[in-house]
């Protein structure tokens, strides 16, 4: 992710609060800015990674067949983990993050796995009261 790139004006919301002019700076900085808004920086921008099929081709696939089902040729990458945890490092982190979170899917080593379809773990909710989820 080292390129920086406007967002399509297509794709933009007009700003119902201007930076600088209202009293709660928050509000104008978190507003919902485009139709992909986890992309989308206050002042229009996003961090662009490209994916090739040569270099990747399941992961294009992936990227393709959400935009045919969206419209939106764009997924967000971003760690594995959860706020206040180390990044996942092993399939076993995977799968523990994977059923103490709201994911519904996960693929890991080739196998998509579905929330519904896992064995049912007894409820632990411990480490919410250290990690707070997002």
């Amino acid at each position: 992710m080292l390129l920086v790139a406007p967002v399509q004006a297509g794709r933009r919301r007009a700003m119902t609060h201007e930076l600088g002019t209202d009293d709660d700076l928050l509000q104008a900085v978190n507003q919902v800015r485009s139709d992909i808004p986890a992309v989308t920086h206050w002042d229009y921008s996003a961090r662009v990674q490209t994916v090739h099929r040569e270099t990747n081709p399941l992961f294009h696939d992936v990227i393709l067949r959400f935009k045919q089902k969206t419209g939106v040729a764009v997924v967000v990458n971003t760690s594995f983990n959860v706020r206040g945890e180390p990044i996942v490092c092993t399939p076993a982190d995977a799968y523990r993050c994977f059923l103490r979170t709201e994911m519904d899917y996960l693929y890991l080593d080739g196998f998509w796995l579905a929330k519904h379809e896992q064995a049912p773990r007894e409820r632990d909710d411990s480490w919410t009261e250290e990690f707070e989820l997002d």
